[in-house]
């Protein structure tokens, strides 16, 4: 029975390595096999724990037979030889208390958070989190992703704190492309994007609720150095011009179909830069990568207050007629209340003082009353400035 047992243990061992390679515990594992021992006392210890206990008892014995140099175990392991079976009871009743120090150590450190009653009730008066549903907004790429948190956060704040039953969170993007593929498979619950992206967010089920901002700051500015050389649109034959993007409605469609007004095709007479943000479009020209950038006025504002002295050796030299401004949009299968009482919230702010001081706050103006049919316009300017410039679109 012994030999059974004591080849059980080794065996244990062996898949108690192969499943935990502890270096220490590895190396000692021969030491252990080589250890002599009272026959009759190993297989009297075995065989009380291969009884009594399971798998990880079997376990902690190992590791006690791991520390048998120690003089707890010679002083425990002494009276288990003298033959006595009162001593040898004695004995065991303190290698079970050991255990169960042992085993209540281990317990309490898995345990450390103690399960809560199940018959103890708790009020709130929220929801628990588990319960409030999440709705995304993704806001188009004006800055980089850290500036564009930093700027819209708050604005996202205010609405959770006016939908406790709900929680709204923010989604920036890296550029452009990766913003614009995000509404063609439907992803965001709510928008905030340019006038062009509006247009195509409505073909995969987005209807607007709302314009962000005056219609008369929506407009195309060229910056340019204070020291250039550049006059009139004729100085930028041969030239660079930067631009966040190509489908940036503001910061290149509008600049762009100026230049053509102006005497330019903008397909031969400049190269055209697309360099992924607006701020991006603005330091290509203070750097002179560029003659001239194209941007709109709430990221030149900006760029103004976070690089006074960069900004301070640009000027705009131009700008376009304006058109409307970004809207709001929501996806069709978000529930009307909720998009309704979105709404309310957003064209409110005005009304309240800390809805006054974040707009101020945000420099994008108030939220206006606007829907599907407000966008028409835009469509008619991009159907005329492909049929004259150039295919709007990724280039």
């Amino acid at each position: 029975m012994a030999i059974l047992v004591s080849k059980y243990h080794n065996e244990s061992c062996e898949k108690f390595h192969r499943h935990n390679p502890n270096e220490t515990f590895k190396n000692s594992l021969p030491t252990l096999r080589n250890q002599t021992r009272p026959p009759s006392n190993n297989a009297f210890i075995r065989k009380c724990f291969v009884t009594f206990f399971n798998n990880p008892i079997r376990l902690i014995h190992w590791k006690m037979r791991y520390y048998s140099e120690q003089e707890w175990w010679r002083y425990i392991n002494k009276p288990l030889q003298s033959g006595n079976n009162s001593t040898k009871i004695k004995a065991m009743s303190k290698i079970f208390l050991s255990l169960v120090l042992i085993l209540s150590t281990i317990l309490t450190g898995a345990c450390s958070k103690a399960p809560q009653q199940p018959n103890e009730l708790q009020y709130s008066d929220a929801p628990p989190d588990s319960a409030i549903r999440i709705y995304r907004i993704a806001i188009s790429p004006l800055y980089n992703p850290s500036k564009l948190t930093k700027t819209y956060q708050p604005l996202i704040d205010y609405l959770n704190a006016r939908l406790p039953d709900i929680r709204i969170e923010l989604e920036a993007s890296r550029d452009f492309k990766s913003y614009e593929h995000k509404y063609l498979v439907r992803e965001p619950d709510f928008l905030l994007l340019n006038p062009w992206q509006t247009l195509q967010a409505m073909k995969t089920g987005y209807h607007v609720i709302a314009m962000a901002g005056d219609a008369t700051d929506f407009k195309g500015l060229f910056i340019v150095r204070k020291d250039s050389n550049i006059k009139t649109p004729a100085d930028l034959k041969g030239q660079i011009v930067s631009y966040p993007s190509s489908t940036a409605l503001a910061a290149a469609i509008m600049p762009q179909y100026y230049l053509h007004t102006h005497g330019i095709n903008v397909n031969t007479d400049i190269k055209n830069n697309y360099v992924g943000s607006h701020d991006s479009a603005i330091m290509n020209v203070y750097l002179q990568q560029s003659a001239a950038g194209g941007t709109y006025p709430p990221p030149w504002r900006l760029f103004q207050k976070e690089f006074p002295n960069e900004a301070s050796q640009l000027k705009i030299i131009w700008e376009t007629p304006p058109l409307i401004n970004t809207s709001v949009m929501v996806r069709d299968d978000i529930p009307a209340a909720l998009r309704d009482r979105v709404k309310r919230i957003l064209l409110n702010m005005n009304s309240t003082p800390d809805g006054k001081a974040l707009l101020v706050k945000m420099d994008k103006g108030l939220f206006y009353p606007a829907d599907d049919a407000s966008y028409h316009k835009v469509q008619e300017y991009i159907d005329r400035f492909e049929r004259e410039v150039r295919p709007v679109g990724h280039q």
